[in-house]
């Protein structure tokens, strides 16, 4: 069965605007959607990218505008400023990857991701915390324990994700790898699903 790679950290907003989409083209064409957590800023460094603290401000202030109108055009609740932005990444990243892996019959992987992105981009919790996480993987069906039990698991593969990031192409979040095709941002999930169309 052919992949979609899903390139992504739980604490971007427009990992958040992505929403299911990514997980129901995939589930339409038959495809395994899998998601691999990246530290987005060692991403950037590697690939000539500039974290956000570091862009100029005339580039954050339109940041912000287009938060605001993809928001609007999706239907995606958003807070611009979420109380709880920046925080570490990397707690919530574990918790994806534990729970992808665990294979768990009543886990849903796609819930979890759009959980954890909900929890900070419309719930202004900090899902770096463990409580937070448990909730999110209780409501997608996974053992709570994972936030726990899969830290060394994650801890091992996340960085390995970045590597393989980088030598795939990926510069930035999110990011969808189909074969040699490369699609990024969540304004290009249309240009996904007429390249998976012609696939067909």
């Amino acid at each position: 069965m052919a992949v979609i790679d899903y390139y992504l950290t739980p604490v971007s907003p427009w990992v958040h605007l992505a929403g299911r989409r990514p997980a129901d083209l995939a589930a339409r064409h038959g495809l395994t959607l899998r998601y691999l957590p990246v530290d987005a800023a060692a991403l950037f460094a590697q690939t000539g990218g500039v974290t956000l603290n570091e862009r100029h401000e005339s580039r954050q202030a339109y940041r912000l505008q287009e938060l605001r109108r993809q928001s609007a055009a999706l239907g995606v609740p958003l807070v611009l400023k979420p109380r709880h932005f920046p925080t570490n990444p990397a707690p919530a990243a574990y918790a994806i990857i534990a729970a992808q892996e665990s294979g768990a019959p009543g886990g849903d992987i796609h819930a979890l991701v759009t959980g954890l992105s909900r929890a900070c981009w419309e719930e202004e919790r900090d899902i770096a915390q463990d409580d937070v996480i448990r909730d999110c993987l209780t409501a997608a069906g996974f053992d709570p324990g994972l936030a726990f039990s899969g830290m060394l698991q994650g801890a091992e593969i996340y960085p390995r994700h970045l590597t393989r990031a980088v030598e795939a192409g990926v510069f930035g979040v999110p990011f969808f790898v189909v074969g040699e095709e490369k699609f990024w941002g969540q304004d290009r999930i249309d240009a996904l699903a007429h390249h998976l169309q012609a696939m067909a």
